[in-house]
Parts: C-alpha cells; structure tokens; sequence
C-alpha cells in the first residue's frame, strides 16, 4: 500500500479514536508500530486484527495476495517487540508467528469470518503468514488517549458500542451455525465489559463516593445494572459456548442474536445514564485527574 494512503488512514483513526471511512469502514484495525529490520527505524502500519481471547490479537500478513510477505512482517520477525495501537489504548506486545496447525487454524477462522483472506491466499503461492500479538502486562495505568477522565469514560463506551454493532451485523450475516472467529469475538466482548465493569465498581466507583456522597443513588443504581448485565453476558457466554474451537459446541445463531439483542438493549441504556450522570461530575475542574488514576489503574 502507498505511503501516502497508510498515513491518511494513520491520520484518521488517531483523530476518530480507531474509526475511518472509506474502504475500511466497519472494519477492526489496529496501528502496529514496528522497528525496521535494517534502518531500526519505527514504522507504523494500519492493519485489520482478529480476537484471539485473553487480550491477544491476530494479524494476516496478507499484503493482498503479493508474492512477498509485506515489510511490517518482516520487521516484527526481526524485532518482536511492537506498539499496539487500538483507538483507545495504546500497549506494547511480543510478537509471535504462527505455525503448523496453530497457523493453519487461525486462518481458517479468518476465512470463514472473511472469504477475502481465501481470496488472497489464491493469488500467491507463499503461505500467509498469520501473527498473535501478545499484549505485555503493566503495572502502572493505560496509557489511554483521552484528555480527561469523562473523555476516558465516553471512549471506552463508544468502543464498547462499535463493537457490540460489528458482532450485531456478523449474526446476521452467519448461516445456520455460528462460526468460531464468531464465537470469540462474543466472548472476547463478554470479557473485555466485564474487566471494565470490574475496574469502575473498585475504583472509580469508590472515589466518587467519598468525594461526591450526593453521587450516592446513582452509583448504586450503576451497581445494580452491573450485576444484571453480568447476568446478560452469563447467558449469552453459556448459548455461544465455553469453547469456541470445539465443533460439537457450534450454536444456533437465532438464539445468539436473541441473547445479543437483549444485552445490547440493557447495556445502551446503562451506558447512556452513566454518561449524563457521571462525565459532567468527572470533567468538573476539581478532582478530575485523580479520578483519572484512581479508575485507570484498574481497567
């Protein structure tokens, strides 16, 4: 892909935290950052990422079907250690190449998520590598690309709510069973609401109890609709299946989009009353960063 292009969509994602338009629309990018094999120098690629459960991501070194793999490859196998962009966050990760049945089944998950990965594998005869990022743990917070700690707030909601849709629109396009890439992408959502959810009941939460004790009715409301979305994403893990690679455990799409729907009502609903209640208490000019810490910390 030109230079020109990649910067265009660089420049677009790091301004609409992660959305682009145009060819892209719709799709899950990430920016990977890597370090040149010769130069040494940093190179930042846009490219399309799959969940692979517990906080790590696939990336297809497709370059569209060229006969050589593209340079990011490249450079990641000289360098394994890469930035990790994703509109939200940004994270370092070890990269790690894919082989065997491991590569073989990653890819066809891809596939049947995305016939186009078929389609370029056609047009060459190099096998397309495939790549899980591994993120690295950190002790301190996110480094997160918002201004303040209501900004912070409303990122994490809307990424939440682009992906919610992303999964919509796969069931409805799913066939009579509901595919594994389908399955993690379920359960990937299921967790990552739950880690927030998590991060706001022991920090965030705490804080602006002691210092806005008015606060009180509306947080423990926000409680409440933990526990009863907990419930919703319980229900919806337990119709998709524990184990997303198993085949015996293929579920019945008009039941996952039920149970997708369902949540998807209860969590829009949660998520816009803490929005009007909690961000203008968040944003107000006191208080406002060490909130910022105390929640950060724990998401």
């Amino acid at each position: 892909m030109p230079n020109d292009f990649n910067q265009q969509i660089i420049e677009e994602f790091r301004a609409n935290a992660g959305e682009v338009g145009g060819p892209f629309e719709g799709a899950r990018l990430i920016l990977l950052t890597t370090t040149g094999a010769r130069s040494g120098e940093r190179h930042t690629t846009p490219v399309a990422y799959f969940a692979d459960g517990d906080g790590d991501v696939l990336v297809i070194a497709s370059a569209a079907g060229a006969p050589k793999h593209p340079d990011w490859f490249h450079n990641l196998v000289a360098h394994p250690q890469v930035t990790v962009e994703s509109g939200v966050f940004t994270y370092e990760a070890t990269a790690e190449v894919l082989a065997g049945a491991a590569r073989d089944d990653a890819f066809a998950r891809a596939v049947e998520a995305d016939p186009g990965w078929a389609d370029y594998q056609a047009r060459t005869s190099r096998v397309i590598p495939v790549v899980v990022l591994h993120q690295v743990p950190s002790d301190g917070p996110p480094n997160v690309g918002a201004s303040s700690m209501g900004q912070y707030v409303q990122l994490i909601h809307d990424a939440f709510r682009r992906e919610l849709a992303l999964i919509r629109a796969e069931i409805g396009n799913a066939g009579p069973t509901l595919g594994a890439q389908l399955r993690i992408n379920c359960l990937t959502f299921c967790q990552g609401l739950h880690n927030h959810h998590t991060g706001e009941d022991i920090a965030m939460f705490p804080f602006l109890a002691d210092s806005h004790p008015e606060l009180a009715p509306v947080l423990d409301r926000l409680r409440e609709e933990h526990e009863r979305i907990a419930e919703l994403t319980a229900e919806l893990k337990q119709v998709v299946g524990a184990d997303p690679t198993d085949p015996a455990g293929s579920a019945d799409p008009a039941h996952v989009r039920a149970e997708v729907e369902r949540l998807t009502i209860a969590l829009e609903a949660h998520l816009t009353y803490e929005e009007e209640q909690l961000i203008p208490v968040l944003d107000a000019p006191t208080g406002s960063a060490r909130a910022a810490g105390s929640a950060g910390s724990a998401h």
